[in-house]
């Protein structure tokens, strides 16, 4: 049963929220122990639903996620249920409030099913990192789930729930997305409020939706996007309808192409990747290459911008208020970000590495800017290589080098969203289709043709 289909008849009362809920709550007992996405489930989330129907019952007007199952990523604040970023350090920590995205996805009925794992305060890109153990892959046995929202990514995959919120600071929503063969969007930086959110990066961070179907991501944007009062970093928009544009013709649209894309992707996948992209062709897209000669440096300046915020942001988390000292309890990848952040951001080397990467991060942005001017969207593979097998032993390198392609996105503070492409020995591969700020529309529209073959 597609979101669609499944919202209809909880409002036809052919299906009831509560219903829906607990078969849910099932599907969580039934296969958490062996795939590890949720940290808990929610206690309250049948009353909620009772309340759901019975305003259905009465009559009464129901939001637009009305019953569905809606999975948390564990570092947005969801009050009553733990807060942990997958981290001993807030180990026991119980949220106190809501984010500002909790509560739209309330205040439009959905029920949170629970909170989902991840990898440690986001710092990894396989979903091994948490302190709570590894996820793992429903579509691809054996394999990472990718990350850091690996716990969404694998519980939508797995019909652990309907639509599941995660966070993006350079791919962590994209990345489980291509690998675990779900539909996954990064939207706008400054689009949807991070007020409640505990950030990676604060200058990167976006909570977004993972979902099983185009359908439910656009649906999902409704409710979370939108200025909030209480946050100064944020565009003036109110809301956009984006289920009215996501069906239509691509006839007149430009799809850029890069051949850096090539060059730095396992042939295997850039196969799925060109079969994909004749599609939209054959769908009535005009393909142009276009030029993105510094996509190489975006990488290294991810990581110097992003060490560097880490490490400011994690000072709060000294032992005295928020559960234990961060250094004294969190794992080896954690401690390798903080560090590299205490020391590029020293006085003595002020200028040195900090501000350049800024300075660089401002030419990425340009030139995406740029490349959208040529075209519309800008497609290619989100990660370059299939997702290893777990227990294999990566370098820091190699494990960063899955956000090669996603990580430029969230430099230029741009939107990016994933759909499955095909796959390769039967492990999904996904269609990254990057938009202009503020362009989401034009991200969902592409990823809906894809989705419904024309």
């Amino acid at each position: 049963m597609s979101t669609r289909e499944k919202l209809e008849k909880i409002r036809s009362g052919e299906l009831s929220a509560v219903e829906n809920v607990r078969q849910t709550l099932e599907r969580i007992e039934e296969l958490n122990d062996d795939v590890n996405a949720f940290i808990e489930p929610n206690p309250d989330a049948v009353t909620e639903a009772e309340a759901v129907d019975k305003k259905i019952e009465e009559g009464e007007e129901v939001g637009k996620l009305a019953g569905l199952a809606i999975a948390v990523k564990t570092n947005i604040n969801t009050k009553g249920l733990r807060a942990t970023c997958a981290s001993k350090t807030l180990e026991n920590y119980v949220a106190t409030y809501d984010a500002e995205a909790i509560k739209r996805v309330r205040s439009e009925d959905g029920i949170i099913i629970g909170v989902n794992n991840m990898d440690e305060f986001a710092c990894g890109s396989s979903g091994e990192t948490s302190a709570f153990g590894l996820t793992k892959n429903p579509a691809a046995k054996g394999r990472v789930p990718g990350g850091s929202s690996s716990g969404g990514g694998a519980s939508v995959a797995a019909g652990m729930c309907d639509i599941a919120l995660g966070t993006d600071t350079g791919g962590s929503i994209r990345n489980p997305a291509s690998h675990c063969g779900v539909v996954g969007l990064k939207p706008t930086y400054g689009l949807v409020p991070r007020q409640g959110l505990i950030d990676l990066a604060m200058s990167f961070d976006q909570i977004g939706p993972l979902s099983p179907d185009v359908f439910s991501a656009a649906l999902m944007m409704e409710v979370i996007a939108g200025k909030n009062p209480n946050e100064c970093i944020m565009f003036d928009v109110d809301s956009v309808s984006y289920l009215d544009q996501l069906d239509g013709s691509l006839e007149g649209m430009k799809i850029g192409v890069s051949p850096k894309f090539r060059e730095l992707t396992q042939p295997e996948i850039m196969k799925v990747i060109d079969q994909t992209v004749d599609e939209l062709s054959g769908l009535g897209a005009e393909v142009v290459e276009v030029d993105l000669p510094n996509l190489e440096k975006a990488m290294p300046t991810y990581y110097l911008i992003v060490s560097v915020e880490f490490f400011s942001g994690t000072r709060k988390f000294d032992g005295r208020k928020y559960g234990q000292k961060i250094e004294e309890v969190c794992g080896d990848e954690v401690l390798r970000r903080i560090l590299r952040g205490k020391h590029i951001s020293r006085k003595e080397f002020k200028g040195k590495f900090y501000q350049r990467a800024l300075q660089v991060r401002t030419l990425i942005k340009r030139e995406l800017d740029e490349a959208l001017k040529e075209a519309d969207v800008l497609v290619g593979p989100t990660v370059p290589k299939l997702p290893h097998k777990i227990g294999t032993e990566l370098t820091p390198g190699e494990m960063y080098a899955y956000d090669y392609f996603t990580v430029p996105t969230n430099l230029g503070g741009l939107c990016g969203g994933v759909i499955k492409a095909g796959e390769v020995k039967g492990i999904p591969v996904g269609l990254q289709v990057q938009g202009a700020s503020l362009d989401e529309s034009s991200v969902l529209k592409v990823m809906r043709a894809l989705e419904a073959g024309g």
